[in-house]
């Protein structure tokens, strides 16, 4: 397994994923990103990231039934592994940290 961790895009793309539990897959999470963050993204950079968070053990993926609509063609589903969600826990837990930290002005 290789490190953990975690670029920008990385972050948003299992956060993603563990939003659509159970039913995230490539154009899934790029119409997810897309409406939570009012920006395009690229469904190229989305599949290279599922594969480098694989490869970190953060997601895990099966293939689902063929669909019709996809020309017979299964989705690869992701799931976010028990890995991912302490990277996710931790990386909140460090950026709320740091929020905290900030001064207020007065």
């Amino acid at each position: 397994m290789k490190g953990t961790y975690l670029g920008e895009f990385e972050e948003i793309v299992l956060l993603a994923v563990a939003m659509l539990a159970g039913d995230a897959y490539g154009a899934a999470i790029v119409t997810e990103i897309e409406q939570q963050m009012s920006r395009s993204v690229n469904l190229g950079a989305v599949h290279a990231a599922l594969h480098r968070l694989e490869e970190k053990g953060l997601l895990s993926s099966r293939l689902g039934g063929a669909t019709q609509e996809r020309g017979g063609r299964s989705k690869r589903l992701f799931t976010v592994t028990m890995a991912g969600t302490r990277a996710l826990d931790n990386i909140r837990e460090i950026r709320n940290r740091m929020w905290n930290s900030i001064p207020k002005l007065t």
